[in-house]
């Protein structure tokens, strides 16, 4: 009996087809689950605000392989690096992607073994985006999972001046002050309480 095709499954003998896709808040929030700038959020399973987004995709074939190519559109919600405020991040991308047969693949280049054997497709430097499909359905979740991922730069900033928080209070420094002094320096702290001669 064959598996049920899934929201962001096409099906390999529709090709050539058009498809629309939406990313619901709570599914972003799940596969966002983990990384450091969303946990610091602090948000709930589920939250609808953690992004989402909309692909319009045209499938083709071209031998074994199936094509992609669109857009998509969506938004993600991380936290600032500095003073742990959310932060939306906007994604507007065009989409040129490669299904390839899981056995055509080209090797991992971490996988020594298949590098020499002669088996495996090239893939140009124009192939930037290369999926595996197991021949009778192309699964989009993985490329939409990445286009959310990919969309979080290292250090988000809810602003380019962002003051971040005190470091000994806490308190966030873009919206009050505070009376903390900066920490002496251990390596300097016998000095402390020397007296120089006047």
């Amino acid at each position: 009996m064959a598996k049920p095709v899934t929201a962001y499954q096409v099906l390999v003998r529709d090709v050539p087809v058009h498809r629309h896709f939406e990313i619901s808040g709570p599914l972003a929030s799940e596969w966002l689950a983990g990384l450091p700038m969303r946990d610091a959020l602090g948000a709930p399973d589920g939250d609808p605000q953690a992004g989402g987004g909309v692909a319009d995709l045209d499938f083709y074939d071209e031998g074994e392989n199936i094509h992609a190519t669109g857009t998509f559109k969506g938004f993600v919600t991380v936290a600032c690096s500095r003073c742990v405020d959310p932060v939306r991040l906007d994604i507007d991308d065009k989409l040129q992607v490669t299904f390839m047969p899981a056995g055509k693949m080209p090797p991992d280049e971490n996988d020594k073994a298949g590098e020499d054997d002669g088996e495996g497709a090239e893939v140009g430097a124009d192939d930037l985006d290369v999926f595996p499909f197991d021949g009778e359905r192309v699964d989009l979740e993985p490329l939409f999972r990445e286009e959310l991922v990919l969309a979080i730069p290292y250090a988000p900033l809810c602003r380019e001046d962002c003051k971040g928080l005190c470091g000994q209070c806490g308190i966030d420094l873009n919206s009050g002050t505070c009376k903390c002094e900066a920490p002496i320096d251990p390596r300097l702290a016998p000095l402390k309480g020397l007296k120089l001669p006047s």
